[in-house]
Order: C-alpha cells, then sequence, then structure tokens
C-alpha cells in the first residue's frame, strides 16, 4: 500500500552485513564554506531544534538553476571560442537499469549544448578491449568527460578500467588522484564525485549548518558514502560513518544533527534511527513493489519518509530531492573540465 513504509523487522546488523560488505565500492577550487546566519534548522544548545513541521528538501529547483547556469556559460563559450563541451560514455552490456540512466545523462547534456557519443560494448567485451576504448578517448581533444557507466560485468575489474579514465575528464570524479586529493588536507581534486557534491550543495542552498554538527553517513561506497564524509569534513562537521562491521547503528544516528543514507536498504532507517530535529539527506534510489502504481513499482529511499517527516526538521524527498542535483554537478563538472583544457574563463 503506497504511504506505508514496511519495515524491515531483521536486525540491522545482519542488513547492513548482507549489503554493505567491504568488497562494496560500488585545479578546480571547493566552494567557500557558507555559514548561514539564519536557518530554519538552527540548532538549540540541548540539540532539538525549534520546528513546527519538517521542511521538504526538493532538488529539483536547485537542479533547475544549476542547468540553467550551465546552459548560459556554453553558449557564452560557443560564442566566444566557436567550441563546447564534449563528453563520452562507455555503456558494457544490456542492463535496462544502466541504459536508463546514460539516456538520462545524454538527454541532459543536449539540453544545454554539451555534444555526446557513445560506444556501446557487449556484455562478454575483454578488458582491453574496454581499456583500449577508454584510451581512445582519453586522447581525444573534443572530449572533455568521461563515463564509463557502472557497475561493469563481473569479469571486468572495476578499479583498472577507472585507474584508465584521464583524472582531467573524470568527471565522475572517481579517479584515486581526484580521490585522494579529496581526502587530503590543503589538495583540491579536479573533480568531487557528483552524489556528495549534490548531497553538500543542498545542505548550504536550504540554509543547513554544516560547521560543527555531528553528521552521520550510513554507508562508505566511493560513488556515494566515502566521499560524502569527506566532503562534510572539509565543511568541518564531525563525521561519523557507519557500515556493516559498526554495532547498533541506529544508537549512532540518533546522536547526529545531519544524516545522510545511501545503502540501497529500503526505509530501513526509521524515526527511531533519527534525533528530534535532525536534518536528513537520503541517497538511497530503491524500486518497491507496488501494485497501485501503473509501473508495478515505485522508488523510495532508504528513509521511511512517513515516520521520519514527523520528527526531522528537515528531509529529502525520494524521487525528487539529491537525484536532480546529482545530475546538474555531472553538467558543471563536464563544463568545468572543457573551461580548463580551452582555458576559458
Amino acid at each position: 500500500m503506497v504511504g506505508v513504509c514496511r519495515r524491515f523487522r531483521t536486525k540491522p546488523r545482519a542488513l547492513f552485513s548482507a549489503k554493505l560488505s567491504p568488497s562494496c565500492s560500488s585545479p578546480l577550487i571547493l566552494p567557500p564554506v557558507r555559514i548561514p546566519t539564519q536557518t530554519a534548522h538552527r540548532l538549540l544548545s540541548n540539540g532539538v531544534h525549534r520546528t513546527r513541521s519538517a521542511e521538504i528538501m526538493s532538488g529539483r529547483p536547485i537542479a533547475k538553476d544549476i542547468i540553467s547556469k550551465v546552459a548560459s556559460e556554453i553558449s557564452r563559450m560557443k560564442a566566444a571560442i566557436g567550441s563546447v563541451p564534449g563528453l563520452a560514455v562507455v555503456l558494457v552490456g544490456n542492463r535496462e537499469d544502466s541504459q536508463a540512466f546514460v539516456n538520462i545523462k545524454l538527454k541532459a547534456c543536449n539540453k544545454v549544448g554539451i555534444e555526446t557519443s557513445i560506444v556501446r560494448l557487449p556484455q562478454d567485451c575483454t578488458q582491453n578491449r574496454l581499456i583500449d576504448v577508454v584510451s581512445g578517448f582519453n586522447k581525444n581533444p573534443s572530449v572533455h568527460g568521461i563515463i564509463v557507466q557502472l557497475p561493469l560485468p563481473q569479469h571486468l575489474d572495476e578499479e583498472r578500467v577507472i585507474n584508465f579514465v584521464s583524472p582531467e575528464k573524470d568527471v565522475d570524479g572517481f579517479h584515486p588522484l581526484n580521490m585522494g586529493n579529496l581526502a587530503l588536507r590543503g589538495k583540491e581534486p579536479l573533480f568531487i564525485p557528483c552524489a556528495p557534491k549534490a548531497c553538500i550543495e543542498l545542505l548550504l542552498r536550504y540554509g543547513v549548518e554544516i560547521v560543527g554538527k555531528n553528521a552521520v553517513v550510513i554507508g562508505r561506497s566511493k560513488i556515494a558514502g566515502l566521499s560524502t564524509s569527506l566532503l562534510l569534513q572539509r565543511h568541518h562537521a564531525t563525521v561519523c560513518t557507519v557500515h556493516s562491521f559498526t554495532n547498533n547503528p541506529e544508537q549512532i544516528t540518533r546522536r547526529a544533527d545531519i544524516v545522510v543514507s545511501d545503502v540501497g536498504i529500503p526505509n530501513i532507517v526509521g524515526c527511531d534511527w533519527l534525533m528530534p530535529g535532525a536534518v536528513v539527506v537520503d541517497m538511497g534510489t530503491n524500486s518497491v513493489k507496488d501494485p497501485s502504481s501503473r509501473r508495478g513499482f515505485r522508488i523510495t529511499g532508504d528513509v521511511c519518509y512517513e515516520e521520519a517527516v514527523k520528527v526531522v526538521s528537515a528531509i529529502t524527498p525520494v524521487p525528487g530531492g539529491v537525484g536532480p542535483v546529482v545530475l546538474s554537478m555531472l553538467l558543471s563538472n563536464i563544463l568545468d573540465s572543457a573551461k580548463r583544457a580551452f582555458g576559458f574563463t
């Protein structure tokens, strides 16, 4: 039934162990740290917010604003130097979800004026063939961003392939050089992964204080969890990560001013995981059966929205929260890469 959270009765530790095993992995200047002067989510001395109802932090208006600015900059670039950014995508296999994600990215790029190309490789593609394709895009001066759509088939070495993407064209931000520079104090990555970048952008735009606050990130994947933890630390939050070996995760999250979740377990985070007045960013995207839906399923996050909204001060919806901003951050990364390549300011 739509609107009702079906909570897992399995112990949280067992759920995390099943989903977050250790094998999961699943010069740009970072935005300045902004300290809001006024906010609906300012903490009281006892850690509880003074709020009547949760604010819904929609990502759609933020994404619309960012995409509009990217399109304007690309138009200015084309008028000034006659060139535009270029994105190359490599898609291996025929996973429907991967194809859908790629189509969304290509459509968004075309809308703002980014030229795109895609190479589709068969499911049984060899490692060497895939690396050859990536190397070709590395050498192509008209390509400013390269995306190898993940996940790859199991016989391919994902880490090795990502390592072959030029750090200067790694618009996903997954290359070890970019990830390493994100972790090192005083270093600047060429690109920040899009999902963590979107998370921080949402918090800042909605006036949520990050500096000095206790933040818990549920999950430690390279795509979202790990890099979100690093980025929150750059904004001077005190960060704790909950993962597959964490005992009593709900006790840890209940002490957090900011909770970010990306584990891919529908509705695992309920009101009993959350401190009253906390701010929640739900980065999970899960399909659950819904006979009342025309498609037979609906999209939900990791957080039981109907429970959480009664407790927290602000929360992102799923869908419509982090997702739209993630896409806009990808477009922004591609634009930044082209600007560096062209020396365009």
